[in-house]
């Protein structure tokens, strides 16, 4: 490969239940690939079932990074991923393998295709602050106090949106700079890659709707309640703590605390999974040159196989 052209990389996307993780384990039998996983839910420990996360034997047989990395009462940000997703692809360039990154979380897709603003780290003696005057006075009085400071940003959260509510009065509180200010600056670099998007979308929404529908079962089969209670006593976690907000986990919860009856339950997860969907068509329909491939295909592996291998030959 010339000097002066970027390594390859490969992006696998779509909707949940498009059959992502298959079709990657099938492309690892084909390609000296490693995944890097670009899944939001995927990045807790102890949420195994409901994150449908890859069991040990399928990790130790294909290599997956950013997988497991944080307890579930943690922080992750879009800017702790890029960092970690940059460090796992120049790993896996190093080793002179292929990344390729999978997974149906859009912002960490567009985080690192177009860079990222310059806002400080997070400060944990000022979140403490924050969140003292939130349990004094509630989210929505820090709302207010949030469109004091910086009206923009406040117009676009919920005045119950504690995790963003927090982190714009954060970055104000650090830099005197309202938030919306800073977003509007110029970008770090972007992606020194030379990529593939590859995109699985459904042709047929009623297939898509039933994998949703037969997956939840499959989780709740598998113990996704055992699960979720475990959380819940070994975490001090609750409705609005970030891992509490996956898709499942939060219909789970209000179940258990007897806000849901177990068909509600269902209804209610599946509906959530359903409008997940919807919002990642909506950005991949909005993304530049992407390569669609039909999920339902019986052949869909070797047409992403093919792409992939005419994108390598084109170095």
């Amino acid at each position: 490969m010339a000097r002066d052209v970027p390594p390859p990389a490969v992006f696998l996307m779509g909707p949940t239940g498009a059959g992502k993780t298959q079709v990657a384990l099938e492309l690892a039998e084909h390609l000296p690939l490693e995944i890097v996983s670009v899944d939001s839910a995927l990045i807790y420990r102890h949420m195994d079932i409901g994150t449908a996360k890859p069991d040990a034997a399928t990790r130790a047989r294909v290599r997956h990074h950013l997988v497991d990395l944080i307890d579930p009462d943690a922080i992750y940000s879009a800017a702790r991923f890029r960092k970690d997703a940059l460090a796992a692809m120049a790993d896996i360039t190093q080793r002179g393998k292929l990344p390729l990154l999978v997974g149906g979380t859009m912002l960490y897709f567009k985080t690192l295709l177009e860079g990222i603003n310059d806002l400080p780290e997070a400060d944990p003696g000022i979140r403490l602050v924050i969140d003292t005057m939130a349990q004094d006075a509630g989210w929505p009085a820090l709302h207010e106090e949030l469109a004091r400071v910086d009206p923009e940003t406040a117009e676009r959260l919920n005045p119950n949106d504690a995790q963003r509510i927090q982190r714009a009065l954060e970055v104000y509180y650090l830099t005197d700079t309202p938030l919306s200010a800073l977003l509007k600056r110029p970008k770090r670099a972007g992606l020194p890659y030379r990529v593939l998007k590859i995109a699985l979308l459904p042709e047929d929404r009623g297939l898509l709707h039933r994998r949703i529908a037969e997956r939840f079962e499959e989780m709740l089969e598998s113990g996704l309640l055992a699960e979720v209670r475990r959380l819940r006593a070994d975490f001090a976690l609750d409705l609005s703590s970030p891992a509490v907000r996956c898709v499942g986990y939060r219909q789970v919860w209000q179940y258990l605390d007897g806000n849901l009856s177990l068909a509600q339950l269902r209804e209610a997860a599946q509906a959530a999974t359903r409008q997940l969907a919807r919002r990642q068509l909506t950005w991949l329909r909005a993304m530049e040159d992407v390569v669609a491939i039909p999920c339902e295909a019986l052949d869909a592996t070797e047409w992403v196989l093919q792409a992939i291998r005419r994108h390598l030959a084109a170095a």
